[in-house]
């Protein structure tokens, strides 16, 4: 059973910064096409970031800019790096393959303040 597990959230200003970090047991990240996701209150999960095999990275209209996908093989972990964080910004991340195959993390908090 493939458990993922993110880190990295925290409280941070606008226009700060934040690495995410999605760590998979059970499972080889680099064989399929990973992304990064999130929900704030009241909304819908949203896929913000994707990560195909080949290392093609893609990103939802709102985050183009500012956020970059990113993974190292060695150590199966997919990054989130969060650039010029933004309040609207503020979610649970969560990691999880492009097609949310495997069951969800616990997430990480990630509060930007005005």
């Amino acid at each position: 059973q493939v458990q993922l597990v993110e880190s990295g959230g925290g409280l941070v200003q606008a226009g700060g910064s934040l690495r995410l970090s999605c760590a998979a047991s059970g499972s080889t990240l680099s064989t399929t096409p990973m992304a990064w996701y999130r929900q704030a209150p009241g909304n819908q999960r949203e896929r913000v970031a994707t990560l195909t095999t080949t290392d093609t990275t893609n990103y939802v209209d709102s985050v183009k800019g500012r956020f970059t996908i990113s993974r190292d093989n060695a150590k199966n972990i997919v990054y989130l790096q969060m650039n010029s964080l933004k309040p609207d910004d503020t979610a649970v991340y969560y990691c999880n393959t492009f097609s949310a195959r495997y069951s969800w993390g616990q997430g990480t908090q990630v509060t930007v303040s005005s």
